[in-house]
């Protein structure tokens, strides 16, 4: 139940004085809700003072002006194209004040002749004569306070004035109940912080246009109580995910050896690191839930292959789970052969599994005789029984929504769960995005990788782009050429993809295929196939092939329009050819002129291949919205907080978050009690019902 204390900030805007039907819709879609407390989170963009009070004689044209005059006459407009013009002075200077499309009769009401008024407004000067166009404010002398100061300016939509804005929002902010302290009192004097009423309120009423940043004093403290809700909230989750009964499922190590001695190659220190720490978990009483987040090419699959033996080693089966069938035939192709080695049943299981095979399948993972299951969302079909699931590999965690993952889950018998990404992911997005989960990372790329060559080239170079090609071709090695996402006056990406696809069908001939997102997954599977055995030397196609598509052999990618895409999608792409141990090149192609951030965009690519360090600078250029795919539902979408700047908030909230459930469990404490208020103000009751239940 939210706390009674907060029913006046929970209740609807319509309770608000003047906000009626229409008004209603606008507000809550300026504000993001239809509660009080959106309202509070619609913080101010700017100030306009109105303090410049000079006599006419002084005042400076283009500013804005609070002038005491009296009114001398009222100028009607002689038709409809002119405009209505009333003239003041002040004893030193005449004002004419313009107004179109106003009726007289109000404009004479508020302006009478011989009495003095107070009018606030741009003052402007034209052929010498000073002008003021629809004053802001025209009020009796009595009243010049109300005038007379720096005035909040929130962002606004049409229909909604910021007058009208303005009247609305002190309706809202008194409503704010005395809240308690949910903040630890030492650390509210480190920072030199006030209260969270006090906080609100002087964010609502700015006095310098440095305290509408989002690291003024007051934004910091308010940011830093909307992280500590989202950090809290999530380790109540992870409390919770902790607290359900697993399995030792940490193995001899046997068969995990005889793979090893197997491998062409040692393990990087960092994908030894990662083992050791899932290992660990494997062997406590609770349930893994952990994130392996690992480049392009660094070896996830060999890390994931080996924390499956672990449970295989203590008699329990294990299943890998990827977004595509193109996916899961590749794991197939690395697990299945190291494991045959071994005695251990490797099997694939996806959508074109049927008849006699797919029964036997079904059979064979009912009684045991299949270790590891290899397959696309049909593993977590209602027929698909296991005899005993230990451990859930999901490879591409953000193309698979926390219900799909919880479904193979519950196949087995407390199943650890291990979630790989290949999209680098920022420490801050890791935090408030998957903050549920454990977090390992290899950050490490296996020895004799060479580095791919970026270049950034004008699309006016595609002549000699394509004669490079055709020698890099004929002596023997592959490209991708991938086309641009197009914009939307555009024609479609496909129809780009299929333009190029047939200019280089002259060049090339039969030795060029086409691959595309409209296409049925088994035509694109053939097309990936014959790419995959060298029937096709160039393969053109749009983002589909941006995931986990294995072809040691192709040491060449053009990306058409390259300005087009986002930091982490190029290097996603630029992935596909960091497969094997060959020299490789990619060629960024744009259209010129780049704008700011595109060149800087270009440029990080052609400088850097290391992936944390492009998710870091991606998440600075575009914010975190498109990084995560399609795991939009857990992304935690801040009203005040914004990660670039209160970056180191953030880490505080991790620490302090921990900190507060080793010391309060059950939030029982009088700090306790305050922060359950604090979960519910920032409407994360979904945590708190789950967590009490």
């Amino acid at each position: 139940m939210r706390p009674e204390i907060l029913y006046p900030l929970f209740a609807d805007i319509s309770t608000i004085k003047g906000v009626g039907e229409r008004a209603h819709k606008l507000l809550s879609n300026l504000v993001g809700g239809n509660k009080i407390v959106d309202m509070l989170w619609h913080l101010p963009s700017n100030i306009i003072d109105r303090t410049y009070s000079p006599k006419l004689a002084n005042a400076i044209p283009g500013r804005i002006c609070t002038i005491v005059a009296k009114v001398v006459e009222h100028i009607p407009a002689k038709n409809s194209r002119q405009p209505y013009k009333v003239v003041v002075e002040d004893g030193t200077e005449q004002l004419i004040l313009i107004f179109f499309k106003v009726y007289a009769e109000s404009i004479a009401k508020a302006l009478p002749v011989g009495q003095t008024r107070v009018i606030s407004g741009k003052l402007e000067s034209f052929n010498g004569q000073l002008q003021m166009a629809h004053p802001d404010y025209i009020v009796r002398p009595q009243e010049i306070e109300k005038v007379l100061k720096k005035e909040t300016v929130y962002p606004l939509t049409a229909g909604i004035s910021n007058k009208v804005m303005g009247r609305f929002m002190e309706q809202a902010l008194a409503r704010i109940p005395n809240l308690p302290e949910w903040q630890d009192k030492n650390f509210l004097q480190q920072q030199k912080w006030g209260s969270f009423n006090d906080a609100l309120l002087a964010a609502h009423s700015p006095v310098f246009a440095s305290d509408l940043e989002s690291f003024a004093k007051e934004r910091c403290r308010l940011a830093y109580d909307e992280l500590l809700a989202n950090q809290l909230a999530l380790a109540i989750v992870r409390q919770r995910v902790k607290k359900q009964a697993g399995r030792n499922l940490c193995g001899n190590g046997a068969l995990r050896k005889k793979i090893l001695d197997k491998l062409p190659f040692n393990l990087t220190d960092a994908q030894q690191k990662v083992l050791s720490e899932i290992y660990a978990e494997q062997q406590q009483p609770y349930r893994m839930l952990r994130l392996l987040q690992g480049d392009v090419g660094s070896g996830k699959t060999i890390v994931a292959l080996l924390a499956m033996l672990s449970a295989v080693e203590c008699g329990a089966q294990a299943a890998i789970m990827a977004p595509t069938e193109i996916l899961a035939k590749q794991h197939l192709e690395t697990i299945a052969p190291l494991c045959e080695d071994i005695g251990i049943k490797a099997e694939l299981l996806t959508g074109k599994t049927k008849g006699k095979y797919r029964k036997q399948i079904l059979e064979d993972l009912q009684n045991g005789k299949i270790n590891i299951a290899i397959g696309t969302h049909a593993l977590f079909q209602d027929d698909v029984k296991f005899a005993d699931l230990g451990f859930v590999v999901v490879d591409e965690q953000h193309r698979f929504g926390v219900h799909q993952r919880m479904l193979l889950s519950e196949k087995g018998n407390k199943a650890d769960i291990l979630v790989m990404t290949a999209t680098p992911i920022p420490r801050t997005l890791v935090l408030t995005a998957y903050g549920d989960m454990e977090y390992s990372k290899i950050d490490q790329v296996p020895e004799g990788r060479k580095p791919v060559d970026t270049r950034v080239l004008p699309l006016g170079k595609l002549p000699e782009v394509v004669a490079g090609l055709q020698r890099k071709i004929a002596c023997g090695c592959r490209a991708y050429w991938v086309c641009p996402l197009v914009e939307e006056s555009e024609k479609s990406d496909l129809a780009a993809a299929e333009e190029r696809f047939a200019a280089l069908q002259k060049i090339f001939g039969d030795e060029v295929g086409l691959v595309h997102g409209k296409m049925k997954e088994k035509d694109k599977d053939a097309v990936m196939e014959k790419f995959k055995k060298g029937e096709y030397k160039l393969l053109v196609a749009t983002t589909v092939i941006e995931v986990g598509v294995n072809v040691p052999e192709a040491t060449v990618m053009i990306i058409e329009h390259a300005e087009r895409f986002g930091l982490a999608q190029l290097h996603q792409l630029r992935g596909r050819i960091k497969r094997g141990f060959e020299a490789s090149t990619c060629m960024l192609m744009y259209s010129p002129p780049l704008s700011e951030t595109a060149t800087e965009r270009l440029n990080i690519m052609k400088n850097s291949e290391d992936g944390f360090l492009i998710a870091e600078k991606d998440l600075e250029l575009r914010g975190g919205g498109e990084i995560l795919g399609t795991r939009q539902s857990g992304f935690a979408d801040f009203r005040i907080a914004d990660l670039e700047v209160h970056k180191n908030l953030l880490q505080i909230a991790n620490k302090d978050a921990k900190m507060i459930l080793e010391m309060d469990p059950k939030l029982e404490t009088t700090r306790g009690m305050a922060l359950r208020t604090l979960l519910y103000l920032f409407e994360k009751e979904d945590t708190v019902r789950n967590y009490r239940s």
